[in-house]
């Protein structure tokens, strides 16, 4: 897989797990995935765990009791400030303001209008991910919404997204390349939140299953087959962030 190094607006460009114990999250993932790690100590003192495959960069994690366990999306703008208001503008929350991360980008954080948080980054010395779409890489993000309808004409306006639109599924996508997708939360989905989580391809999806059982990690649904897509399963952590995960169709 080539080492990316550039991201057009719209894309997912970057993964993030706040979590409420560092530690244990590492190990969980280093075994499940096989990732290494780059620790950076960042100016407040804390470590943020910078997440790699074969010494290239795919997301991170960090420690953060605050709030519960879950996985960031990240998604390049060119300008997070411009993104940030047309979003408020269009009915979301700015939980977060834009600001600098030193010189690596610029970001905000935002909920849209039915809740689901989402980052915006704007690069700087930093694009996001360095590799995605392998195994054991982001190659998806998905948001669970209770309004599907609105939730396609927020994102719709905000990021330009091309959608294909089914009954059952909303396939987006940035210009020509296929990124993500959304699905309306059902009464039998009841416990399921509101949010984008993010899909990891996986050679073998019923082996790493194995080994996500084996670590404590939970199965919450799966494996299941779609044709022509590949087999998939509903994932948690042992602190309880949810991810997918996928062997896609072909690979």
């Amino acid at each position: 897989m080539p080492v990316i190094e550039k991201y057009e607006p719209g894309m997912f460009c970057w993964i993030e797990l706040a979590t409420n114990d560092a530690a244990a999250a590492w190990s969980f993932y280093s075994s499940v995935f096989g990732w290494q790690n780059n620790d950076l100590r960042i100016p407040d003192g804390s470590v943020y765990t910078i997440l790699q495959v074969d010494g290239h960069d795919l997301g991170a994690l960090y420690e953060n009791k605050a709030n519960p366990p879950a996985w960031n999306s990240y998604v390049n703008v060119t300008s997070a400030d411009e993104s940030a208001q047309r979003a408020q503008e269009s009915g979301a929350k700015v939980i977060a303001t834009p600001f600098d991360v030193m010189d690596v980008g610029r970001m905000a954080v935002i909920a849209d209008p039915q809740g689901a948080s989402i980052y915006l980054w704007q690069a700087g010395r930093n694009i996001g991910a360095k590799i995605r779409g392998d195994n054991n890489t982001l190659c998806w993000n998905e948001l669970m919404t209770p309004d599907i309808e609105g939730a396609r004409e927020f994102y719709k306006g905000l990021f330009a997204w091309n959608l294909k639109v089914t009954p059952e599924y909303t396939e987006i996508s940035a210009g020509s390349t296929g990124i993500g997708g959304m699905m309306q939360l059902t009464p039998e989905m009841q416990g399921a939140p509101t949010a984008w989580t993010p899909y990891f391809c996986v050679a073998d999806a019923d082996a790493t299953i194995e080994k996500i059982k084996s670590t404590r990690g939970k199965v919450y649904m799966g494996p299941h087959e779609i044709p022509s897509v590949g087999r998939f399963a509903v994932c948690a952590d042992p602190q309880g962030a949810m991810f997918n995960i996928i062997n896609p169709s072909g690979m």
